[in-house]
């Protein structure tokens, strides 16, 4: 056994925490993720260190964003720890090398670091945030892991608790955390550390880091048939010659079932009219008529329904990929998560321009529930979160679908990717942006080493 001399930081002085979720496959790949790093750190001590998975911390639903979670975290750790470290399910950690990154900050002292991200323009998803000069604030890349020194937790913490946290939406996380911690200049500003990294883990570009990504696509076996996933794509008169064009030129020949619900029946599409009136935003209405439609006789049996815009731009290949990691016979839920109110007990939803995915289990108990719009122009991905937060059900996060444009994300973020989803053909052009990021298979790109992106990004 070879221990790590280094007089400033040992290793129980940091504790780990996955950003794991608790949808059964991803506890299963952040149990792989956590056996890892308590297998390395017994080559290096006797006494290992805390590894924590988050979803297990506390039943508070809100508490992946975080920020809710920090007076919990120095509670426990405050006195002890000098480091906590966060990471998700598919970052390989070295942890020599990471402690000998971390001994090289003063733990005595407030660090918040990570791998930066900036965006090249402003963008909706950040509220615009820096419009003037969008890339001088700096966020983490949380595929490469991000730490907080304990002092930063400690006095974060008191602030959680003094200031209630504002109640309003949750969009990107990473970005959220950086601006709290950096509190209009009066905190400190993300840290630059080249050894939190997102190469894969066996690029040679990889030698000098601490943290890298998984290589192997998660173990989940064939993937889903296409006659097991049933697409709805919500539209209206107005889009029909503007947007659903969009949709025939690239993905709607990847799909076996698929229907396009509108307020106008137009035989030339076809377009069914569910009764229900379009309404200028929300369409809550229409997305439960969908649902129940799924469970009815009028359309095939499958085990998945993907209900999105007519303005979603979507891999169905490569969804068919990742669904393979799922149970439909669990009640799964799947997209890119937001949430709303998390601080006081709000919710979690899964965004619905990214493309919203249901196994028929989560549609039934949905509907089973006697969970309802309270109108027809209700945001519908928010009442389907509201609907799941009171049947206790998690909405499942894919950094893989996105609500927005690709130019809307930053480009190092984009790289370690293969994306299943963007949305939006505002000031863009849409069949461009589906040749360039999306059109082909996953498979064929695993030549290109793209398939390591499938890791367990997924």
């Amino acid at each position: 056994m070879h221990v790590i001399h280094d007089s400033q930081l040992d290793l129980r002085e940091i504790v780990f925490v996955i950003q794991s979720q608790s949808n059964s496959f991803h506890v299963r790949q952040a149990e792989r993720r956590r056996a890892d790093l308590l297998k390395q750190a017994l080559s290096l001590t006797e006494k290992p260190p805390v590894v924590s998975l988050l979803h297990s911390l506390s039943d508070n639903e809100g508490d992946w964003s975080i920020l809710p979670l920090l007076p919990h975290l120095s509670y426990s750790f405050g006195k002890n720890s000098s480091w906590i470290v966060f990471l998700e399910e598919e970052t390989n950690v070295k942890m020599t090398k990471l402690v000998q990154v971390l001994a090289k900050f003063d733990k005595n002292k407030e660090w918040f670091l990570g791998k930066p991200l900036h965006d090249a323009e402003s963008t909706i998803i950040h509220h615009y945030a820096f419009a003037e000069n969008p890339s001088v604030f700096k966020y983490p890349d949380f595929a490469a892991a991000w730490a907080l020194s304990i002092p930063l937790v400690v006095r974060l913490a008191n602030k959680v608790k003094d200031e209630p946290l504002k109640s309003d939406f949750t969009i990107d996380l990473k970005h959220e955390i950086a601006l709290y911690i950096w509190d209009d200049g009066r905190g400190p500003h993300l840290v630059a550390v080249p050894e939190l990294c997102t190469e894969p883990e066996d690029s040679p570009q990889a030698q000098h880091c601490a943290t890298t990504l998984s290589t192997d696509p998660p173990l989940c076996g064939e993937l889903v048939d296409k006659e097991e996933i049933f697409v709805a794509v919500k539209t209206c008169q107005k889009f029909h010659s503007e947007r659903v064009p969009v949709i025939k030129k690239t993905w709607e020949k990847d799909a076996l079932f698929l229907e396009y619900y509108s307020d106008h029946a137009d035989p030339s599409i076809p377009t069914i009219n569910l009764g229900v009136p379009n309404t200028e935003r929300g369409h809550c209405g229409k997305t439960f008529a969908i649902l129940e439609r799924f469970l009815s006789s009028a359309v095939p049996k499958t085990k998945w329904l993907l209900v999105v815009d007519d303005d979603t731009l979507i891999s169905l290949s490569r969804l068919q990929v990742l669904l393979s990691c799922y149970d439909p016979s669990e009640p799964v839920c799947l997209g890119e998560r937001y949430g709303y109110g998390l601080s006081q007990g709000g919710y979690s939803y899964i965004t619905g321009g990214g493309g919203m995915v249901f196994s028929r289990e989560a549609v039934v108990q949905l509907l089973n529930s006697g969970c309802k719009c309270y109108s027809n122009d209700a945001p519908d991905d928010m009442v389907l979160g509201m609907c799941l937060n009171a049947l206790g059900l998690p909405a499942t996060h894919s950094p893989l679908f996105h609500q927005a444009r690709p130019e809307d994300y930053a480009r190092d973020f984009l790289a370690h990717q293969v994306p299943i989803s963007f949305h939006k053909h505002w000031n863009i052009d849409p069949i461009a942006v589906y040749n360039k990021w999306l059109k082909d298979d996953w498979r064929a790109k695993s030549s290109d080493g793209l398939n390591k992106s499938a890791k367990t990004e997924l």
